[in-house]
């Protein structure tokens, strides 16, 4: 076992489903406490509140530990141990979701203060490069449920800034499936397009087959979860013919309820009917599973050779959104490491 993990370690990956509020650990959320709480929590009072049983129970989850990140220290804080986090795992590049839908609510909609805040991520980015050789890019999450118009905002934001950052790379739409799906957000999408941005969507993670048509239908490049695409036959063959990259999360799904273990994901199935499957942890602090655990869980729950998990690191710098000269070189080194 302790062989396999290094090998899992050495192998050179990309995290492509990441959600930055979801890398902040127990012991951190206490460090920010002190820095903003009246009474600081204690370490025990940190570690209950990622203790969830259901989807909506981690949603309310990820909201108690946003609260605490306010200012920029606290966004470069969070950042930079999730880029510590990532390099001790083998991972070499990482595109990032940041829920900017929650900053701009929470700002009263303005988003001319998420700048400083993105100034101390950036920090943190350009420190991990220089001093962990790690590459990354930024995602810019809108949350579904916030309203289209919430959505805008935010995408928008997004189109203004990159001309000034390369390292935004894209657009999602994370947020609750079930409250609303990809259509209303068509326009939204095809703006994000024409200014150059790459464009992500979670779907299929609480919510049909016919979420995941939804969300092709307006352009998504990548699906996040994409977990009911197993119940239609019609659709894992069009994602193959297509071949859309999958942001598959299964020790995720299973701690929110809606995958009853990681032994019957659909990971397997979807990779040896030839699907583009990456693994990725999502937000790992809450579900207890970093990228180089999936690894070992796709080895130890579902059998994945060694040979195999190589394809899976494979998959996931071909799904990155890094240039042709960048993927050519990891592949190189994914295709030697031992």
């Amino acid at each position: 076992m302790r062989d396999v993990e290094g090998f899992i370690r050495r192998l050179p990956k990309a995290e492509l489903h990441l959600h930055l509020e979801g890398t902040i650990l127990p012991a951190t959320l206490v460090e920010l406490s002190a820095r903003h709480d009246d009474r600081p929590m204690t370490l025990a009072e940190a570690e209950a509140l990622y203790r969830f049983s259901d989807f909506s129970g981690f949603l309310d989850a990820f909201k108690a530990v946003t609260r605490l990140l306010i200012g920029p220290e606290d966004y470069e804080l969070a950042a930079w141990r999730m880029m510590e986090q990532l390099g001790a795992q083998g991972v070499v590049h990482a595109e990032v979701y940041i829920s900017v839908g929650v900053i701009s609510l929470w700002r009263n909609h303005d988003l001319q203060a998420f700048e400083p805040i993105f100034a101390g991520l950036e920090r943190a980015r350009e420190r991990a490069e220089r001093e962990l050789g790690l590459s990354l890019y930024w995602i810019f999450d809108a949350v579904r449920h916030f309203t289209v118009q919430e959505a805008g905002r935010v995408f928008r934001k997004a189109i203004e800034m990159r001309p000034h950052y390369p390292s935004i790379i894209g657009i999602g739409l994370g947020g609750d499936e079930r409250q609303a799906g990809s259509e209303p957000f068509r326009a939204l999408y095809a703006e994000a397009a024409k200014a150059g941005l790459r464009l992500t969507n979670h779907a299929g993670e609480t919510t049909g087959p016919e979420a995941i048509r939804e969300a092709l239908s307006i352009g998504s490049e990548r699906i996040g979860h994409a977990l009911s695409a197993v119940k239609d036959f019609y659709l894992i063959q069009d994602l193959k013919e297509r071949g859309i990259p999958l942001e598959l999360n299964p020790t995720s799904n299973v701690r929110t309820g809606v995958c009853p273990s990681f032994a019957k994901h659909p990971l397997r199935r979807y990779f040896d009917a030839g699907l583009m499957v990456t693994l990725n942890s999502d937000d790992p602090a809450f579900f207890g599973s970093d990228v180089a655990n999936e690894y070992l869980l796709a080895h130890t729950e579902q059998g994945f050779t060694l040979e195999e998990l190589r394809q899976l690191a494979t998959n996931s710098i071909r799904a990155s959104f890094l240039p042709s000269a960048a993927k050519t070189a990891w592949l190189s080194r994914i295709e030697s490491a031992q």
